[in-house]
């Protein structure tokens, strides 16, 4: 959950399970939610957002179009996993590169970072310096691309092209596990590094 502290107008990113507590975290902390951001189309990040968007009437933007199977799927990705019933949706803004996203008074920088899945994209904030960068990037790994239409080369391209150069001060938030920078894993990511790339 993301929140602009002037106005307390947030969205919640990925929902991709749990509503009553995401909802509750919400109240909790006094933010009105305002929209659904989705980074990608797998049911761990947007097995929620069908229900949300109905139960809350909120919008839903993300993510790039190319994700739309995924999304599709989500019903039977939810069944076969064993997870609780889950509904497909459609977002009511599809985003690509260069597209912003408001919040509040808030701005978000969409940027489309193809590879985990190939309508994958990341909400960069300037100011704080914070990028919500779902299952791009890891701190000392990257996304899969064995998934359908995963693209390993895709992702290395996305990860050093379109994050890397925002600045190695950058903190990103992922889809799973701790924070790290930008700078640490150019610096030191077994995948990304300079050194792994021969780039040093």
């Amino acid at each position: 959950m993301i929140w602009d502290p002037n106005t307390m107008r947030g969205a919640l990113v990925d929902a991709g399970g749990e509503p009553d507590m995401l909802l509750a975290a919400a109240k909790r902390n006094g933010v009105t939610l305002e929209k659904l951001l989705v980074t990608h189309g797998h049911l761990d990040h947007a097995g929620a957002v069908a229900d949300l968007a109905e139960k809350l009437g909120l919008p839903i933007e993300g993510p790039q179009r190319e994700d739309a199977f995924w999304i599709d799927n989500i019903p039977d990705s939810a069944q076969r996993y064993g997870f609780p019933p889950s509904r497909s949706f459609t977002p009511d803004r599809w985003l690509e590169q260069g597209d912003t996203v408001t919040l509040g008074d808030f701005t978000l920088d969409v940027l489309h970072c193809p590879g985990h899945t190939p309508g994958h994209v990341v909400f960069y904030h300037a100011p704080s310096k914070v990028a919500l960068v779902g299952d791009v990037l890891f701190r000392g790994s990257i996304g899969r691309t064995d998934f359908p239409r995963g693209n390993h080369a895709d992702l290395i391209n996305a990860i050093r092209n379109r994050l890397f150069p925002l600045g190695g001060d950058i903190t990103f938030v992922p889809g799973h596990g701790p924070l790290s920078t930008f700078g640490e894993e150019k610096r030191s990511n077994p995948f990304v590094s300079d050194r792994a790339l021969g780039t040093a």
